[in-house]
C-alpha cells in the first residue's frame, strides 16, 4: 500500500464536488490518461464497468465533465468545467462514455480509457477509484502495472534482451528512483516493462537516448498530487499516541512533522498549505449560507434560510446548531460542483469546514490553532485510509461522512488543548456512533440524506470531544473502532454502498423526485 498522503488523500484533493470517488478521482485518471499518452488526445472512449458504481451515477456525479476536463488539460477548478463536454466536441474532440463489462474488474470504481492522438498515438489504461480522489492504474497497453499518481512515472517496454542496457540508462540519476521494477507477463512474450517512480521529471538527455535505442516504447507520467519523497511516521492511533508521548507534543504538531517528512517540504510550507485549504474550507461555508449560485439537483438550498432563522430566535439555536448548518452549507456548495476541499471526501466535504468556521468564529482559535486543527484531523484520516477505506462503494457512508465526523471530534480536542490520546478517543466514540450508516444517496446525487448528515455528523463532533475531555473513559480504542467498522462495511449488501438500489434511494417519494437538469 501506498503511504497516505494528509494532502493527497485526507485533507485533500481541493476539487469541485460533488463526489471525491466519481469527481475528483475521474479527474486525476483523465488527467493521468493525457499524460501518458504523451499528445493531445483527439478522441477518447471511457467504459465504465456496467456492475459498477460509476455506471449507475457517472452523469449525477459529474464524472464526464471531470474526465472531459482532465483530458483537455484543464485545471479541476478551471471555471469552464461545466463546458467541458461542449468544448470538446465543439472544437473536434470525440470523448464517448459507455457502460460495459470489463474483464478484470475488482472494483465498484472500475474504468478503463482508451485514447488516440492527432498522430495516431493510443493508450489503453485500466484503473479505479479508491476513495477520497486516490487513483490506482493497474494496467497500460496490456501491462500490468500499479500506479497511483504520486510519482513522476517512466515505463519502458524493451526486450527482455535489451532490458539491462536500458535499465542502466534509468538508473544513471539513482538520487530522482523511489523505485525501479522490472515487469513481465505471460501475454507480452520476450519482453519487458521496466518501471521507474521518480522523484522529477527525466532529462532530455535520457530522453533522446531511449527514443532512439531499438525495440524500445516507453510512457511519461506526471504527478497528479504532490510527490511522496520520504516515508511515514506512523500508521495507527497507537503509534500516534506513543510517538507524540515521546516527542512531547500535540497531534496537530505530531502531524506537520508526518507529513513534511513525507512529502518532503519545512514545516513552514506544510503550513502554508494547509492554510490555504483552511481558507477554501471556510470560503465554502460563506457561499453556501449566501444561497446564491447554488445548483443543487434535488433540493432547494436551505443553509442560509436556517441560519437567519437561528439568529432571529426562531429555534432551539446554539453553537451545535450553527455548526451543523454551517456544515449544510459547504455541502451545498460540493453538492453544486464548487470548489471544495475533500474531507475526508467530497460527499462529506461539510462537516469539518462546519465545525473548524464555528471554532474560528465562536472561540475566536487563532488561524494557526484552526491549521494545527485541520492537521489533527488529517493525522486520524491516516489511521482510517491505512487501516479501512474512504470508499462508500466498499462500507458504505460510515467511511465517509462517519470519518469526517471522527476527524472533526478529534480536530475540536485539539483546538481545545486536549492530549493526543484523549483526540483518538474522540474520533473513536464519534465512530463508535456512526457505524452501520449505510449509503443510500438518492437517485444517486450527493444530496439526500448527505446534507443533513454531514449537519449532524459536525454537531456530534463536539458532543464527542466534550464527552471526553469532560471525563469520559473509551473502552475501545481507535484502532480496533477502525477495524470493527471495516468489518461491518464489507457485511453490507451491495444495494446499500452508493448503488441508490436500497435504503433511502428506493422509497417512492425518492424516486418520484424531479431532477433539475445539469448545467451543461
Amino acid at each position: 500500500m501506498k503511504p497516505v498522503s494528509i494532502f493527497n488523500d485526507v485533507i485533500g484533493p481541493v476539487m469541485r464536488g460533488p463526489s471525491s470517488s466519481h469527481t475528483a478521482a475521474a479527474y486525476r485518471l483523465g488527467s493521468a490518461a493525457r499524460r501518458l499518452l504523451g499528445q493531445e488526445p483527439v478522441s477518447a472512449r471511457v467504459v465504465f464497468d456496467r456492475n459498477g458504481s460509476y455506471a449507475r451515477v457517472f452523469r449525477e456525479q459529474n464524472s464526464d465533465l471531470a474526465l472531459a476536463a482532465g483530458l483537455l488539460g484543464w485545471e479541476m477548478t478551471d471555471p469552464r468545467f461545466f463546458q467541458a463536454l461542449y468544448f470538446a466536441a465543439s472544437h473536434g474532440y470525440k470523448f464517448d462514455f459507455v457502460t460495459e463489462p470489463i474483464e478484470g474488474a475488482d472494483h465498484p470504481n472500475f474504468v478503463q480509457l482508451e485514447l488516440a492522438s492527432f498522430s495516431g498515438q493510443k493508450l489503453m489504461m485500466k484503473a479505479k477509484s479508491v476513495g477520497g480522489g486516490a487513483i490506482e492504474i493497474v494496467e497500460l497497453n496490456g501491462w500490468p502495472v500499479f500506479l497511483t499518481g504520486d510519482y513522476y512515472e517512466l515505463l519502458v517496454e524493451a526486450p527482455e534482451k535489451g532490458a539491462s542496457y536500458v535499465r542502466k540508462i534509468m538508473e544513471r540519476e539513482p538520487g530522482l528512483l523511489a523505485k525501479l521494477e522490472m515487469i513481465k507477463s505471460e501475454k507480452k512474450a520476450g519482453k519487458v516493462l521496466l518501471r521507474a517512480a521518480c522523484l522529477k521529471p527525466i532529462s532530455d538527455d535520457e530522453r533522446q537516448e531511449l527514443s532512439q535505442t531499438e525495440g524500445v516504447n516507453f510512457w511519461e507520467g506526471e504527478p497528479v498530487s504532490f510527490v511522496i519523497a520520504g516515508q511515514a511516521l506512523f500508521k495507527s492511533a497507537e503509534e500516534i499516541i506513543s510517538l507524540a508521548s515521546s516527542r512531547g507534543i500535540s497531534l496537530g504538531r505530531l502531524a506537520l512533522a508526518y507529513e513534511a517528512q513525507l512529502l518532503g517540504w519545512s514545516e513552514e510550507k506544510v503550513l502554508a498549505e494547509i492554510s490555504r485549504r483552511l481558507d477554501i474550507m471556510l470560503d465554502s461555508v460563506k457561499e453556501g449560507l449566501k444561497n446564491e449560485s447554488l445548483n443543487l439537483q434535488l433540493l432547494e438550498p436551505t443553509a442560509g434560510l436556517i441560519f437567519q432563522a437561528e439568529k432571529e430566535g426562531r429555534l432551539v439555536g446554539g453553537s451545535l446548531s450553527r455548526a451543523a448548518i454551517r456544515a449544510m452549507a459547504a455541502e451545498h456548495v460540493a453538492a453544486s460542483g464548487g470548489v471544495v476541499c475533500a474531507a475526508p471526501t467530497g460527499g462529506s466535504a461539510g462537516t469539518i469546514p462546519g465545525v473548524i468556521a464555528t471554532m474560528v468564529q465562536e472561540m475566536n482559535i487563532s488561524r494557526e490553532k484552526a491549521s494545527l486543527a485541520l492537521l489533527a484531523a488529517g493525522a486520524v484520516g491516516v489511521v482510517v485510509a491505512n487501516r479501512a477505506t474512504f470508499a462508500a462503494e466498499i462500507a458504505g457512508c460510515q467511511v465517509e461522512i462517519g470519518a469526517a465526523g471522527a476527524m472533526a471530534a478529534a480536530a475540536v480536542v485539539e483546538a481545545c488543548g486536549g492530549s493526543v490520546a484523549q483526540a483518538c478517543d474522540a474520533a473513536a466514540i464519534s465512530f463508535q456512533n456512526t457505524m452501520g450508516l449505510v449509503c443510500d444517496l438518492v437517485q444517486g446525487i450527493c444530496e439526500i440524506p448527505c446534507h443533513t448528515r454531514n449537519a449532524v455528523a459536525a454537531a456530534s463532533a463536539f458532543i464527542c470531544a466534550d464527552l471526553i475531555l469532560g471525563g469520559y473513559r473509551n473502552p475501545i480504542p481507535l484502532d480496533e473502532t477502525i477495524d470493527a467498522v471495516l468489518a461491518v462495511g464489507k457485511t453490507m449488501p451491495a444495494e446499500l454502498r452508493v448503488t441508490s438500489l436500497g435504503g433511502l434511494a428506493v422509497c417512492p417519494s425518492a424516486l418520484a423526485m424531479k431532477k433539475k437538469k445539469r448545467k451543461d
